[in-house]
């Protein structure tokens, strides 16, 4: 593991108090979470373009995020690098009875629920006042939250027993911010309904995160070409009326991705 020594090294010269880098002196756990973010984000972006030598490249500032925060503890006399492997290597064996488990567990192999279940004991242990909530990163992207959420909530039968009733809640919640007449009211009414949306994509076993990504790079797509073809023939977006713009647009719908 001499690679994970050698930026180990670089980071403890960076931190240091006499020889270090003034900007990475300065910093704090809260300071850098930001960075941390940004990064997982760059990570997730390398692998939607599938880009393997930008992933390569992202992983490794990833990788300096999760060093910086355990220099930073080690600092604190809280727990250091090695502290963090063992954390997540104990939680993986803990998690994965059907692989390291004893004969018995492993000859059951993996049953249904068995990881929500794992980690509601965990998170027990942790705290006797648990809630079946806890635990869900409040900096999680909104609809992803809102997922978590509601997967939480269906572990303890808080729930639709079929599809069939989130649509109807959707339907309701549309109903309700259409009816808002004050901006206090729709902002309120809209997150109902964006929440009701991710339970149901939940629900239909999409990832809605995932699934409003992929409509955003498919807008992102189809608005380009709009303007590419409407640029070729002489003119600019903001020069058609909203009847043309229609037009233009089924056109780049029916279109094949390029």
């Amino acid at each position: 593991m001499a690679s994970i020594q050698k930026l180990l090294e670089i980071m403890n010269q960076l931190r240091d108090a006499e020889t270090g880098c003034p900007w990475d002196q300065q910093q704090t756990f809260a300071s850098i979470a930001p960075y941390t973010i940004e990064e997982a984000y760059e990570v997730a972006d390398a692998i939607a373009r599938h880009d393997l030598d930008d992933l390569r490249d992202e992983l490794g500032d990833l990788l300096f995020q999760v060093v910086f925060h355990a220099r930073m503890a080690a600092e604190e006399e809280a727990f250091d690098f090695d502290d963090v492997v063992m954390a997540i290597c104990s939680k993986l064996v803990r998690r994965h009875p059907h692989v390291f488990g004893d004969e018995k567990e492993r000859a059951r192999g993996q049953q249904p629920g068995s990881w929500e279940r794992i980690k509601a004991t965990e998170r027990g242990a942790a705290n006797s006042a648990v809630s079946a909530i806890d635990g869900v990163a409040s900096a999680l992207p909104a609809l992803k939250r809102a997922g978590k959420l509601g997967k939480r909530a269906a572990a303890v039968g808080f729930d639709w027993p079929e599809i069939q009733g989130v649509r109807d809640k959707v339907i309701e919640e549309l109903d309700e911010f259409t009816a808002a007449d004050t901006p206090a009211d729709r902002h309120e009414e809209l997150g109902d309904l964006l929440f009701s949306a991710a339970n149901l994509a939940r629900h239909a076993g999409v990832d809605p995160e995932q699934a409003l990504a992929d409509a955003n790079r498919k807008f992102e797509r189809r608005f380009r070409q709009m303007e590419a073809q409407t640029q070729s023939a002489g003119q600019q977006l903001h020069q058609l009326s909203l009847e043309e713009l229609e037009q233009a647009w089924q056109r780049v719908k029916k279109q094949p991705p390029e």
